[in-house]
């Protein structure tokens, strides 16, 4: 059996492999029926997208935008053409629901090979940048792969990183197994400001580009429906890791579905919260002045709406989620699309697509969350997030129009990244 999936690993990596890299004076023109411009928001018609190596030299109507001579043109001319989709929660070294099982038995470097294969599986579903949130007990084999694909050793998305995450004693922890036996952690464990200072500078300098914190974790559901969500650090605990973390100069992204933990992390300033299935309209109130995002991974929940009704007495996140993200939308919360792929499989997390729209977003707004909205979170909107000349082209294709039907996401047809085509069913 592990043969059987070795091999499979292998075939899907060289299939990523055997694309070539196209040549800096290589140039490309993609002709798209319909493309989306970021700016009006709508879908353009007949445009052509002009690429010279791996950036997008030109965005204009075919009339006007010259081909050069001896240029590869592809034809998208019956398809709605947009920028790559960007993740900005996803778990690449996470295979499934068992975490303990894959920290308890898998070595590093099998799991990374495993996360390589799920990146690649997060690109071919059309999101060709990933914020990755924690290697669950990998220490910092995501900067690793992280730079092995930004330095054209592997194939895969643009990667952002936070390395292992910081979480107190008793935040993140196993169940199910003695408290006599010595067993590791899925993230780094700090007590103390001092404490937590310090694992900032060390994921730091190990390449982190995120710090991670877990502000709450545990929760239960009152008789009535409330949920009660303890935090876990203390508010100078979470101060000082937000302070290291902006003093170097990096973002620090906040887990926390309620309470006096995520209080804790938007009065420290951090720069997206993570889940918030349950924020308070004061809570909503300091993220709009602050301009914190709000990265909601609704569809995670929504998988796990039956289990948590059995558990938690007829009432599930799910539910609280839904409400929180009504609220959020209608009040003028920033909002990055973020799937939090891990826990289910990679490569499947445009459902979240369609919960976005259901629960009160328009497909639009939908589509920025995942382009424009994700690139200002990671501080790459001069890069990627919109088809605009000097960004790199990352180009997906489908062949409806998802302004109208969102779920047309969930059927992208063609993948480009940095002017590399690695699907195209559209032939």
């Amino acid at each position: 059996m592990l043969k059987r999936y070795f091999a499979a690993l292998l075939l899907f990596a060289c299939t990523f492999a055997s694309a070539q890299t196209p040549s800096p004076d290589h140039w490309v023109a993609i002709r798209a029926g319909r493309l989306f411009d970021a700016k009006s928001e709508k879908l353009a018609n007949n445009q052509v997208v002009l690429i010279h190596g791996d950036r997008i030299t030109e965005v204009g109507p075919a009339e006007r935008v010259k081909v050069p001579a001896g240029a590869d043109v592809v034809d998208l001319s019956h398809a709605t053409v947009l920028p790559g989709l960007i993740d900005a929660h996803t778990h690449v070294f996470g295979n499934g629901p068992d975490l303990e099982a894959q920290i308890l038995r898998d070595s590093y470097q099998y799991r990374t090979l495993t996360a390589l294969a799920n990146a690649q599986k997060d690109m071919m579903a059309g999101f060709t940048t990933l914020r990755d949130l924690k290697t669950l007990g990998a220490m910092y084999s995501d900067v690793d792969l992280r730079n092995a694909i930004d330095h054209g050793i592997v194939q895969g998305p643009r990667m952002q990183v936070s390395t292992r995450g910081i979480q107190t004693t008793g935040g993140f922890i196993m169940n199910g197994y003695s408290d006599e036996v010595p067993l590791p952690t899925a993230l780094q464990v700090v007590n103390s400001p001092w404490a937590a200072r310090e694992a900032v500078r060390d994921q730091i300098t190990h390449g982190a580009d995120w710090i991670k914190l877990y502000a709450a974790y545990q929760f239960y559901f009152t008789d009535d429906g409330k949920m009660v969500i303890p935090p876990t650090f203390t508010a100078e605990e979470v101060n000082a890791i937000v302070d290291e973390a902006h003093r170097k100069g990096h973002k620090v992204s906040c887990h926390a579905f309620g309470g006096e933990g995520l209080h804790n992390c938007i009065n420290a300033g951090v720069e997206s919260i993570e889940h918030g299935v349950d924020l308070d309209d004061s809570a909503i109130k300091i993220m709009i002045q602050k301009g914190i995002y709000f990265v909601p991974t609704l569809y995670h929940y929504q998988l796990d709406r039956e289990h948590d009704m059995k558990k938690y007495g007829g009432h599930s996140v799910a539910e609280v989620s839904e409400r929180t993200f009504r609220k959020a939308v209608a009040q003028g919360v920033r909002i990055a699309f973020g799937s939090g792929a891990g826990p289910f499989p990679h490569g499947t997390q445009t459902k979240e697509f369609e919960y976005m729209v259901k629960f009160g977003m328009t497909p639009v707004q939908a589509i920025r969350a995942a382009t424009s909205e994700a690139a200002q979170l990671m501080g790459w909107q001069d890069r990627v997030g919109s088809l605009e000349a000097g960004k790199f082209a990352d180009v997906i294709a489908v062949s409806g129009d998802p302004t109208n039907d969102i779920t047309e996401l969930e059927r992208v047809k063609f993948v480009m990244k940095g002017g590399q085509v690695y699907k195209n069913e559209l032939k």
